[in-house]
């Protein structure tokens, strides 16, 4: 049987002429300190243009430059755009007091990819962002994702879907789709949540209600070939673990999904991996235009752990685990830690099940 021929999509664009007095050439930005040009820029490639915060405008250079260094950032831009200033605390972010922020009460500091991605984000340019697993990718591309929806709808009669979120898994699709909701308790944007093994039924109805869509490859794929669902007019797609989603088989599901998506020049594109080989780079190529590559640690091409998660490891017998549990459970949740969460991952469901109901937590 032959192969089908992958969609290609063009980034080309018609030759602009170029300014001679305000040409500029945006240097690689390393974790080095060295040859850093972070001023303070307003750049309009969004939906209203990005501001930096008169904070974060006011930092000596010395204290950006440390803060790319001690979080071993490298920051790759070959766009033409002059390079953004991390937003190293939320009271530098746009507008730090809109209520879409609020949620962000919980949390102490943005992560070095938050700080590092949402400036590019909310200027509009395309982002690849290179981050082990647990470097709070989801809030960094779902603030500006649900920022721009917000912008969006408040200039239009009709809300339509202009979001999508592609994942490898159900249970990530999930987990951004809940993170994503806490932020949508005090603006108004609808959010729905696709993948497969539940009923197709309830999720179209979701999905034609709403202005942002988190979904598996394969589930998309299919309320496409249905015709339940229009991408036609998405301006902003995320695809977060890029790498697990091509080692999964998804590649050709992914292009197929894209190509009925507006081209690069009128989207803007997200895309998150943890590492960094050839498949990835190939796919990055294809559907980015003028992307900014943002490493946290050392780019790879192997999977590694994250060396901010402090790991654990204890040897037991079986008839001590359940036991073992309930210390680490009631030692973490006691008084002064009361709100904070602890997953437990079980190896089946029916084991999840059995901790859940089988111990007074």
């Amino acid at each position: 049987m032959a192969k089908r021929p992958l969609p290609i999509e063009s980034n080309a664009e018609p030759k602009r002429k170029k300014n001679k007095k305000n040409e500029s050439t945006t240097p690689k930005l390393a974790a080095n300190g060295q040859g850093h040009n972070l001023e303070p820029s307003a750049v309009k490639n969004s939906t209203s243009p990005y501001i930096p915060n008169p904070e974060l405008d006011s930092l000596p250079q010395a204290t950006v430059d440390e803060y790319l260094k001690a979080n071993s950032i490298d920051i790759a831009d070959q766009g033409e755009a002059e390079p953004l200033r991390p937003i190293t605390s939320f009271s530098f972010l746009p507008q730090p007091s809109e209520p879409l922020y609020r949620p962000l009460k919980a949390f102490s500091a943005p992560t070095p990819i938050q700080a590092v991605s949402w400036p590019l984000a909310f200027a509009g340019r395309d982002v690849i962002g290179v981050a082990e697993t647990g470097s709070g990718k989801t809030l960094a591309f779902g603030l500006p994702c649900l920022r721009k929806i917000l912008e969006l709808n408040s200039s239009r009669k009709s809300r339509r879907l202009s979001a999508v979120i592609i994942t490898p898994t159900r249970e990530l699709a999930m987990q951004i789709y809940d993170q994503l909701l806490k932020f949508t308790s005090s603006v108004d944007v609808g959010i729905a949540c696709i993948y497969g093994g539940a009923p197709k039924d309830q999720q179209r109805r979701e999905a034609r209600n709403a202005s942002i869509i988190v979904a598996t490859p394969g589930r998309l794929k299919d309320f496409q070939s249905e015709q339940g669902i229009d991408l036609s007019k998405v301006k902003y797609l995320v695809l977060d673990e890029a790498d697990r989603m091509l080692d999964k088989g998804f590649e050709q599901d992914i292009r197929d999904i894209i190509g009925t998506m507006p081209s690069a020049r009128k989207r803007q594109t997200i895309m998150f991996t943890a590492t960094w080989p050839d498949s990835v780079k190939n796919l990055a190529a294809t559907f980015t235009r003028d992307p900014v590559t943002i490493t946290i640690g050392e780019r790879t091409s192997d999977i590694r752990a994250n060396d901010r998660i402090k790991q654990v490891v204890e040897v037991l017998n079986p008839h001590e685990k359940d036991g073992r549990l309930l210390e680490v459970i009631r030692k973490y949740q006691g008084k002064d830690n009361s709100s904070d969460s602890i997953n437990v991952f079980c190896l089946y469901k029916k084991e999840a099940m059995r901790v859940v109901y089988g111990h007074p937590f």
